[in-house]
This record gives C-alpha cells, sequence and structure tokens, in this order.
C-alpha cells in the first residue's frame, strides 16, 4: 500500500513542500486568518495614508501670511480638480518674519490672507517646502491642506500705499515689538495702529 500511495502524490519541484491541496481543513483555516487580519491592516494603514496631512491647528507652529499670489484652476465635470500657481508671504517663526517666494500645485484654491491674517503650518521639509492648513470656507473647523515649495528671502514683506515692498528682517521685527504683533502666540491683530484703510491682503507699514 505504501508505495501505491506514493505513486497517488502529485509531484511538486519542491519535494519537501506539502501541496496546499493536502493541507488538513484546519490547518488552512489557521493560516488563512492571520493572511485576512493582514490585509484588513493593510486597507486601514493605506486609509490613513492617503487621509494625508493632520487636520488639527495644534499640530501646525508656524504662521503665513500671504500676500497674494497668481493662480490657474483646472476643472473636471465643472468640479475644481486641481490649482497651480506661485505667491508672496511672511513666515513667522520663533516669532520673527522672514519673506518667502511660493509655488504650490494642490487640489483647492490657495486663498490671500485678509487683512492680518495668517494661517497655520508646518515645515515638511526645512527651507523647501511648507505644509499651509487653510479652513473650508463656510464649514467651521473644517480645513484642508496644500503644500507650497518655497524659496526663503533675507527680507520681509509688507504693503506700504498699495505697494508690495521689502525691508530688513529686523526691521518688520521692531515693528512687530512697537504693535504686539505675534501670530505665532495668538498676537493676530497689531495694536496702536494710525488710523488708514488696510487692503485685504497686506499688514501695512
Amino acid at each position: 500500500m505504501a508505495p501505491q500511495e506514493q505513486e497517488l502524490r502529485p509531484k511538486t519541484p519542491f519535494p519537501d513542500l506539502v501541496p496546499f491541496d493536502m493541507i488538513p481543513l484546519n490547518w488552512s483555516k489557521r493560516i488563512m486568518r492571520p493572511l485576512r487580519m493582514l490585509c484588513s491592516l493593510f486597507v486601514v494603514l493605506s486609509a490613513i495614508s492617503l487621509s494625508g496631512e493632520s487636520k488639527n491647528p495644534t499640530d501646525y507652529p508656524l504662521r503665513i501670511h500671504i500676500f497674494a499670489r497668481s493662480e490657474t484652476a483646472f476643472y473636471h465635470n465643472r468640479s475644481l480638480d486641481e490649482s497651480r500657481g506661485e505667491g508672496l508671504a511672511n513666515l513667522f517663526e520663533n516669532s520673527e518674519p522672514r519673506g518667502l517666494d511660493f509655488s504650490f500645485d494642490c487640489s483647492q484654491k490657495v486663498k490671500p490672507s485678509f487683512g492680518f491674517e495668517t494661517y497655520p503650518a508646518k515645515w515638511k521639509k526645512p527651507n523647501e517646502e511648507l505644509v499651509v492648513l487653510f479652513p473650508v470656507f463656510g464649514k467651521p473647523n473644517a480645513y484642508y491642506t496644500c503644500n507650497l515649495k518655497i524659496r526663503m528671502k533675507d527680507s520681509a514683506y509688507f504693503v506700504h500705499n498699495g505697494r508690495m515692498e521689502s525691508e530688513p528682517i529686523a526691521q518688520f521685527k521692531a515693528w512687530m515689538v512697537k504693535h504686539d504683533y505675534d501670530p505665532e502666540h495668538g498676537k493676530d491683530m497689531p495694536t496702536k495702529l494710525e488710523p488708514q484703510p488696510v487692503p485685504s491682503a497686506a499688514p501695512q507699514h
């Protein structure tokens, strides 16, 4: 009987391996259960990865003031699909301002700051790329993120009489101290300002 049983067994290129159809049923169940668990874990991790950056403002310690931007929007079936452009901004880090030029390619439009408004931001690649957290219009506590590729400047931007200008960082910092303006630490509106009209996107000196 033993030789006949040996002949009936399917031949495999790996004699030390047991063919799958000869694995006892209770063994196959033991194998498939952890495989299904691993597949479920992979799906969950993939969903977390696709969800992108955190939408919690406390995870964004920096602040960015966007003065202006040029933008081209691309639509698919009348829905916004992509927005590309470039612009100028000031980044506030360690209570100091620094100008930067940026470019972006995002799924939603980039909004310039209104008045002295700033947006939460954090480094993705120091001095190369920022992640900025924008509010969703009409939806309280809802946000979306956009990555800005940046070129840092050795000066800070400001608007004077409606015109974009730049000045030394120390000079802008002195203005911040004088007017108690520090958006990183909740001081979002400068004090002791001289009465003057303020354009929609610009700290004025």
